[in-house]
């Protein structure tokens, strides 16, 4: 099998043989050394500010984007939410559910957001802006930098969800001024589903510390104490957090996040130089290194996500809803080669010579 999705992808022999191991107690100075070190290593390479924290939370990245929401915003905010696709949609459905008042900019899937969409919210008494920095469901990259230029005129804490993009695409958290930034463990950091990360600013910092208790399972403040010390409020995902400082220390010994960057970025462009003779075409008109989504020309999207798995071993992202016959996605990130793209242009070519395509 060779996966091409986007979470959970590939993971390196290394990070594997972690997951073979008996899982340790973790109430230990041991533990607590692994987890300060995942801390220091995702706030490196997040470019995050002096006095920025990160917490782990036992959760997909929906937990940090529900944590974000609960966390940091109150009913006395103003909100404003990005929602070009699915995960576009969830901000708005949680904002929704912890009645944090907002107003959503809709975009069409596979379009970005242009400035004058912006400009027009400007002055409106706005506090804060959610945005997946890559809409996963399109594989659209939304320009940060006029996202963060137009949050820094008005005075606006940025919420940005890089669960797909964090290690694939340029982030800089200290220069966008991004209050938070949410990952996840099955994306680019290429580890087992379950462990979410929030990274926060020391604004971020303080409106955790200061929030009023909504939960106990995803409260901050409470993770942000234990954090302290290198420990979680309760039992975590302990494997998986170990298999992520083997993942982080693989990254920082191969030349940091520019290095990881520059390698998702070389599979990404091997890939799609490979597919102009095929009858695809790029949905997105803004691409993240991580993920390639496709139109297909002649079939059902669905169907040919179906045919590569059972036919040939491969797996390929499906969409749902109204992009499920329309959009599939192609992801780069974990452990994959130019050798893995070849053998994914190989089975299109095959099924283009069987006529399924």
């Amino acid at each position: 099998m060779i996966n091409f999705t986007v979470g959970p992808v590939q993971s390196s022999d290394a990070v594997r043989a972690i997951g073979a191991e008996q899982v340790p107690y973790f109430r230990t100075p041991e533990f607590s050394e692994v987890m300060l070190e995942n801390e220091r290593l995702v706030l490196s390479f997040a470019q995050a500010p002096a006095g920025s924290r990160a917490v782990f939370l036992t959760g997909s990245g929906t937990a940090a984007m529900e944590a974000a929401v609960m966390n940091l915003l109150t009913q006395a905010d103003k909100a404003i939410v990005i929602n070009g696709g699915s995960f576009g949609h969830r901000f708005a459905e949680l904002l929704g559910i912890h009645r944090i008042p907002y107003d959503e900019i809709r975009l069409e899937p596979g379009r970005t957001l242009r400035p004058g969409q912006l400009d027009s919210y400007a002055g409106k008494g706005y506090t804060s802006l959610l945005v997946n920095v890559g809409e996963t469901s399109t594989g659209v990259l939304y320009d940060m930098g006029m996202i963060a230029g137009f949050c820094r005129r008005e005075g606006m804490f940025l919420i940005a969800d890089a669960i797909s993009t964090f290690l694939a695409d340029e982030f800089d958290m200290a220069a966008l001024g991004a209050g938070a930034m949410l990952t996840g463990s099955q994306k680019a950091l290429a580890c087992p589903p379950g462990v979410s990360v929030v990274a926060l600013s020391p604004e971020g910092v303080a409106r955790a510390m200061s929030a009023p208790r909504k939960c106990m399972y995803l409260d901050l403040r409470d993770a942000l104490v234990n954090g302290e010390r290198g420990q979680t409020p309760f039992t975590p995902a302990v494997g998986t957090l170990r298999q992520i400082n083997t993942r982080l220390r693989e990254i920082e010994a191969a030349g940091g996040a520019p290095s990881e960057r520059a390698r998702i970025a070389a599979i990404a462009a091997d890939f799609r130089s490979k597919i102009k003779e095929l009858p695809f075409a790029i949905f997105s008109d803004r691409l993240s290194n991580a993920v390639t989504p496709l139109r297909p020309l002649t079939a059902p999207a669905y169907d040919i996500f179906t045919t590569l798995k059972d036919e040939y071993g491969i797996w390929v992202c499906p969409n749902g809803g109204e992009l499920r016959d329309t959009v599939f996605r192609v992801g780069h990130i974990g452990a994959l080669t130019t050798a893995d793209n070849d053998a994914l242009i190989a089975a299109f070519n095959d099924m283009r010579r069987r006529g399924l395509i």
